[in-house]
């Protein structure tokens, strides 16, 4: 075996202090998914901060967004990447925020339509690019095949 594959497969437990390998795989591969989770979050979640958002609300945003008409919370709330418990809670700060306008139903009161404002579309703009540049940096690494892997190998993880 080369080194640069030993590295690897005791990168997890060398990273964390682990006097021993790990004798399950499926945790080694939940403990490195969890830590590398915790890793790039932190820096996305650091860029949001920094125009005011949360990871969930930049999710709510971009779903929005990408529907291109105004939709009813439990549609945002199906979209969302992160289980989203209390999507009313996150749509009010939303709006408080300016970064959406929410209408109740004319028809059905119980039915309520959210919108992308302005400002939330002009702050979803001022992200793209260095989102994108973000996720160029944490991936740099990997090819394009690997890449596909990976998500591959995710999606049918979660299947």
């Amino acid at each position: 075996m080369s080194s640069k594959h030993d590295n690897t497969r005791n990168g997890l437990a060398n990273e964390i202090g682990k006097r021993t390998s790990f004798n399950c795989p499926r945790q080694e591969a939940y403990l490195n998914l969890m830590r590398t989770h915790a890793l790039l979050s932190t820096q996305v979640s650091r860029l949001l901060k920094e125009h005011g958002l949360t990871d969930p609300q930049y999710n709510a945003l971009r779903i929005l967004r990408g529907e291109g008409k105004p939709m009813q919370t439990y549609q945002i709330a199906e979209r969302m990447i992160s289980l989203q418990t209390d999507i009313s809670r996150l749509v009010e700060r939303m709006v408080a925020a300016g970064l959406v306008d929410r209408n109740r139903s004319e028809d059905d009161r119980r039915v309520v339509w959210v919108s992308l404002t302005e400002k939330g579309q002009s702050i979803l703009q001022e992200l793209d690019a260095p989102i994108n540049q973000l996720h160029e940096s944490q991936f740099q690494d990997l090819t394009q095949k690997e890449l596909n892997s990976l998500s591959e190998l995710l999606f049918r993880a979660r299947r």
